[in-house]
Formats: C-alpha cells, sequence, structure tokens
C-alpha cells in the first residue's frame, strides 16, 4: 500500500508541475512579453514603496538613471533585480515613468 500512496503523490506532484505554466497563461518555453511600466510597478516596486516598507518614488521627479542604477544594483534594504526579472526594456520605461510620475494620494512611507 505505501507504494501506491508514493506513487500517486508523484503522479500529483508532477501534474501540478505540468499544469502552472497553463494556469499562468503561459507555455512551456514561451517567452513572456514586455510589461508595462504600471504593470511592473504595481507587482514589483509598489510591494514596498508607497507602504511604509520603503521611501515614496512616484511625484518626487527622480532621475531615470538613479532608478535604473538601483534598480540594478540594490541600495540599502533594497536588493537588485536581475535582467531576468526585470527586462532591460522594461527597466528603461519604468526609469521613465517613474521620473515623470506624479504623487499618489494613498501611498506613505519614509
Amino acid at each position: 500500500m505505501p507504494e501506491k500512496t508514493t506513487a500517486l503523490a508523484i503522479a500529483g506532484a508532477t501534474l501540478l508541475a505540468l499544469a502552472a505554466p497553463a494556469i499562468a497563461g503561459q507555455k512551456l518555453g514561451e517567452v513572456q512579453g514586455i510589461r508595462a511600466p504600471e504593470t511592473i510597478y504595481a507587482k514589483t516596486c509598489g510591494y514596498c514603496h508607497g507602504r511604509n516598507v520603503g521611501p515614496i518614488i512616484l511625484g518626487r521627479a527622480l532621475p531615470a538613471g538613479s532608478v535604473k542604477y538601483i534598480v540594478r544594483h540594490g541600495q540599502n534594504g533594497m536588493p537588485a533585480f536581475r535582467p531576468t526579472e526585470v527586462k532591460p526594456e522594461e527597466l528603461e520605461a519604468l526609469a521613465a515613468w517613474v521620473e515623470k510620475s506624479a504623487a499618489r494620494k494613498g501611498e506613505h512611507g519614509q
């Protein structure tokens, strides 16, 4: 009986692993498209910035070059983000968007 349980567990894990890309709407081996700056900010940056974890960055006219450097190299408590996490084209657009962004009333922080 333990062999049957083990076999079912392995089969279940395999199905889950194969189903993950389908659930995410991405096929195995498919390259993900370029995301909009607003999407990257909402899913990556906004997790800390504007929520009392990191400093507020929108509405401060931060130079795009500084944004790009800090995103790639990190600073203080902020980790560096690899090109596999934020593509170079995405970072260019994100940095320009942050530089020109208006402040958001709902954000608060350091």
